[in-house]
């Protein structure tokens, strides 16, 4: 019997090609495996593609609600964005596919897995450092870092390559957006992209919803309701949280909301250029940071604001499956056991504007806040804080004034 191979496969051109290509040079027996994380209409057809194409069999596993609950809101509940703007809709998403591809290979008894990610990017390192930790004793075989043997350098030699090996299926040789999409985003690369001079072709581009120039000239409000940290309702309605991500997507994409133009630094060392579609991860972000606002403390905000940032990192890096990750979310999760309440926004043409935050455990009292005196403050407490509070100031000053005398 030949020795098995489960390839993560997408049913794109690339995938496809991949599956000729191990047979010719590993003479591996195929396994497809395609793992929706909610890419929607793209899986249709992918089992009669895989099969065409040389593969034996092909697996789809759904974890759109294991995606979202272990891997989403974990990052939600850390505030953890990337270089302050992207929202790690595909760093997220690999963990995920990484584990489903190496639970199909045990089942299977594959010796390999096999990815489609080139040798530029950072999913060859989401994948590689997901499977290694979970399983590093599979080979890893990544097509576009074998020179040797990968001489498919465009889309046209790849579609002769298929060609050439008995597989002719209706793909175009033209030019697109290079996309990865999921429930909770989608993002967009080359084309005009691969110049940060030229503005995005928005019109052309965008697949979630409109621009803002497109959306309704009327607002529209919405409430989205959290327990611990976790999002639990819309507008009242309690729901799952693949389908609260799936509704605040058609409200937010209705809007304008969530589209990024940015240009990050890859963890391979270079800067790439992409647009990215969050609609309904931009509102839900904002509504839990608004509640975080109203209960957490000036201390444990602020220290919480380094360990988002470093969560993001590690996402960003591929590195979900490490001590370091783990240990973060047991910290967040204890923060936010408090982080209950509800968040009102008005979605207005690409803005989300505040309209009105509570929670049972906010830290907020209207009579501390306000100008009149009350039984828990009292201003003249503030004079002796102040000279405390500048001591060490004071005294430099007095010092460097009797330098200068």
């Amino acid at each position: 019997m030949k020795e098995k191979v489960v390839l993560a496969y997408s049913g794109g051109l690339d995938t496809t090609a991949i599956i000729p290509w191990l047979k010719e040079n590993y003479d591996y027996e195929v396994i497809c495996c395609c793992v929706d994380v909610g890419q929607g209409n793209e899986l249709d057809g992918l089992e009669e593609r895989a099969k065409l194409s040389g593969a034996t069999r092909l697996y789809i596993e759904d974890v759109v609600d294991e995606f979202v609950d272990d891997y989403v809101i974990p990052t939600v509940k850390a505030d953890a964005v990337y270089e302050n703007k992207y929202l790690l809709g595909t760093s997220f998403a690999r963990p995920v596919i990484a584990k489903k591809l190496v639970e199909v290979a045990r089942k299977e008894g594959a010796v390999a897995i096999c990815h489609g990610a080139t040798g530029k990017g950072n999913d060859q390192i989401r994948f590689e450092l997901s499977i290694m930790a979970l399983a590093p004793d599979i080979k890893i075989i990544a097509p576009w870092r074998e020179l040797d043997t990968w001489k498919m350098d465009s889309r046209e030699d790849e579609i002769q390559y298929c060609k050439d090996h008995g597989i002719d299926l209706p793909f175009s040789a033209e030019n697109s957006y290079s996309r990865d999409r999921n429930l909770w985003h989608i993002s967009h690369e080359g084309l005009e992209l691969e110049d940060p001079a030229v503005e995005p072709d928005y019109n052309h581009l965008l697949v979630l919803g409109n621009s803002p120039e497109q959306a309704p000239e009327e607002g529209e409000y919405v409430t989205i309701g959290f327990e611990s940290g976790a999002p639990v309702s819309v507008n009242g309605e309690k729901m799952k949280a693949s389908d609260i991500i799936r509704k605040l997507n058609e409200l937010g994409g209705k809007h304008g909301i969530g589209i990024i133009d940015i240009v990050e630094n890859r963890v391979v060392g270079m800067k790439s250029r992409g647009v990215y579609e969050t609609p309904g991860g931009t509102i839900l972000m904002e509504a839990h940071q608004q509640l975080e606002e109203l209960v957490l403390d000036r201390d444990t905000m602020a220290f919480k604001k380094i360990v988002a940032g470093k969560f993001a990192d590690l996402v960003y890096e591929g590195k979900w499956f490490c001590p370091l990750r783990e240990g973060l979310q047991s910290f967040i999760e204890t923060v936010d056991k408090d982080v209950t309440g509800e968040v009102k926004f008005k979605l207005y043409k690409g803005n989300i504007i505040k309209a009105g935050t509570s929670s049972p455990h906010t830290l907020y009292s209207e009579s501390l806040a306000s100008f009149t005196t009350g039984d828990l403050y009292d201003h003249h407490d503030a004079e002796g804080f102040i000279r405390l509070f500048g001591l060490s100031m004071k005294v430099r000053a007095l010092k460097d004034q009797g330098l200068a005398d």
